[in-house]
């Protein structure tokens, strides 16, 4: 992973983070230490190193939070997988995680909801191909680098799902995603799934371009707002507190990027011109796109896309059970805090 020097604590962040692996659904039982400050917090928040993340530390320092009434306590953890299972054993009142490690614990009959979409990758996750390969025909048999069960592993099977082709028609070769990048830099593999700043490093090199992205799977790669289900019945009113900041938060990325890059880069250490990389490639969610989210009878809400999610799951033995998406999800949140939300508008 050493192969993006210029990305240092971003590529060790992630490395832990939301692409690890799927099978951090199965860690619901480890209990995260917790900073001790977030006890005197109303609403201990985990988040971990992502961009639609991040951002929450705008609503931080802008005041969203204190404007809306909220009073919240972002909780950092270096390990993402620390943070899901501080969420699923009760130390924390919600966290920043993906749809996908939400339906481990939803299986496990964890009481836990989505509130909020904050994000979906929308190009941050790329099927990288060198000029030789024209198409999807040219992959048969071609050797693709990857992190087995990531997100990486996802975006390559959903890709080839698309193009009547399935994995065993391709030579899976697990590497970490930096290392996967650099074998596909140095031409020891014909293809890879990496995620910015790789994909990005890549484009740049001349060496390789997308043959398919996360934006070409919408709805599938969600992040998210978790909570207990028990903290939203004592704090619903923090919740959607956070809610009407989130969407101020959504505003001032699109209207001002360079200052929300900025505000950001700093929490995790990078140059703001370094993280400006990721912002492209990351949809953030506003009011619309929300409620879409919580449409069910919208193909990219997230109980439509959650069968294709959990059968890659299932099928990885990443998951026991079968999660109730409906039940995982509680858009009344969203629903009172659009009733008043000048933010949205």
């Amino acid at each position: 992973m050493s192969s993006v020097a210029q990305f240092p604590v971003l590529v060790a962040a992630r490395s832990a983070l939301r692409r690890a692996t799927f099978a951090v659904a199965l860690l619901v039982c480890t209990a995260a230490a917790v900073s001790p400050q977030a006890a005197q917090a109303e609403v201990k928040v985990g988040l971990s190193d992502w961009p639609g993340w991040v951002a929450w530390y705008i609503a931080d320092q802008k005041g969203y939070f204190k404007k809306y009434g909220a009073d919240v306590k972002l909780v950092w953890f270096a390990n993402y997988t620390d943070s899901i299972s501080a969420l699923s054993s009760g130390q924390l009142d919600a966290n920043s995680q993906t749809w996908s490690d939400t339906l481990g614990p939803l299986a496990k009959g964890i009481k836990l909801k989505a509130v909020l979409v904050n994000d979906n990758s929308a190009g941050n996750d790329a099927l990288m191909v060198s000029p030789k390969i024209k198409g999807y025909p040219d992959l048969k048999g071609k050797s693709i680098a990857l992190e087995q069960y990531s997100i990486s592993h996802f975006v390559l099977a959903t890709a080839l799902a698309k193009n009547g082709m399935k994995p065993a028609d391709v030579k899976i070769v697990n590497l970490p995603a930096g290392d996967a990048a650099a074998a596909f830099l140095a031409g020891r593999v014909d293809a890879a799934v990496v995620w910015n700043p790789w994909v990005n490093q890549i484009q740049q090199s001349g060496k390789g371009r997308a043959l398919f992205t996360s934006k070409d799977m919408p709805g599938l790669v969600p992040d998210l707002l978790v909570a207990q289900e028990k903290a939203i019945a004592s704090k619903r009113k923090e919740f959607v507190g956070m809610i009407r900041a989130w969407f101020e938060v959504e505003k001032f990325v699109r209207e001002q990027p360079a200052e929300a890059a900025k505000i950001m880069a700093k929490v995790v250490s990078m140059k703001p011109d370094e993280y400006q990389v990721f912002l492209p490639g990351t949809r953030f969610f506003d009011a619309a796109t929300n409620k879409a989210a919580f449409d069910a009878k919208n193909p990219q809400s997230l109980v439509a896309v959650a069968p294709t999610i959990a059968a890659f799951l299932t099928e990885h033995k990443l998951i026991d059970g079968k999660p109730d998406a409906a039940a995982g999800v509680d858009g009344t949140l969203l629903q009172e805090a659009l009733g008043t939300a000048t933010a949205a508008k």
